[in-house]
């Protein structure tokens, strides 16, 4: 299979630390708010059998100018467009907060319409799609959201960014939050690979029991892992999160 990126896979699909000959590759959704840029640390830290793929959504940075998107549905249908040219080895998903969303939206699409089962599906920071909780963060006003996300842990204002940057990112974040908490889908919904969600302790986004409840949607099979942390526990716990994601793929494509 031809795996040059088209132009329009170019615009999603980020590879900070190409490795062309790595076994599998690992697709990265950010959370609300969030850029490819993110994972950049993730990137380079991730062992060489490993090739980094970061998703960049429309709307922020080199996409600030570009339409955006308000909802998971339309979100995944444009991902999975983008990732169809990298299919040709294994792929498997690591999606944080509304990226953990995306990310099981677009592994039931490469099964339901390419047969292409994910290598593993990392769930971060998200509850079950099957849960519900009434949010409204996307009806505020600015100042409002820029609350909610001062709110998370203490260090999301940091990774976003200074005051200035933070306001510039205000429309993307409101779209996202928009497409996080209108998501709904139902129980019996799920994927066939294995599933790993990871959560913090504290996060007051998901509790244990809606992260454990992934379960639902795991065909294969299913773990909990649980840091110290609250919603953006990866920044603190970054050398665990990548060893545990990387021992787990190590298992999985047999390297």
């Amino acid at each position: 299979m031809n795996t040059q990126p088209t132009e329009e896979s170019s615009l999603w699909v980020r590879r900070f630390h190409p490795r062309p000959d790595a076994a599998v590759r690992l697709v990265c959704l950010p959370h609300a708010g969030g850029s490819a840029s993110f994972y950049f640390p993730l990137s380079r830290d991730m062992p060489d059998f490993a090739d980094v793929l970061c998703i960049q959504y429309p709307g922020r940075q080199d996409r600030r100018t570009e339409p955006l998107v308000d909802n998971v549905a339309d979100l995944a249908d444009r991902v999975y467009n983008a990732l169809l040219p990298w299919v040709d080895r294994p792929l498997a998903f690591f999606g944080h907060s509304m990226g953990a969303s995306v990310a099981f939206e677009v592994a039931r699409r490469l099964e339901r319409d390419k047969d292409v089962v994910a290598t593993a599906l990392f769930a971060s920071g998200r509850r079950a799609p099957s849960t519900h909780r009434h949010e409204t963060v996307h009806l505020l006003d600015d100042e409002g959201i820029l609350a909610e996300v001062r709110s998370l842990d203490g260090t999301s204002s940091q990774l976003l960014g200074d005051e200035e940057v933070l306001r510039m990112v205000l429309p993307a974040m409101r779209a996202d939050y928009r497409a996080a908490e209108t998501y709904t889908c139902a129980a019996g919904e799920s994927v066939r690979s294995p599933m790993l969600a990871m959560v913090g302790d504290s996060d007051p986004k998901v509790t244990l029991d809606e992260a454990a409840a992934w379960e639902r949607h795991a065909g294969g099979s299913f773990e909990l892992k649980v840091f110290p942390g609250g919603h953006f526990y990866l920044a603190a716990q970054q050398k665990d999160v990548i060893r545990t994601m990387a021992d787990r793929l190590r298992e999985l494509v047999r390297v």
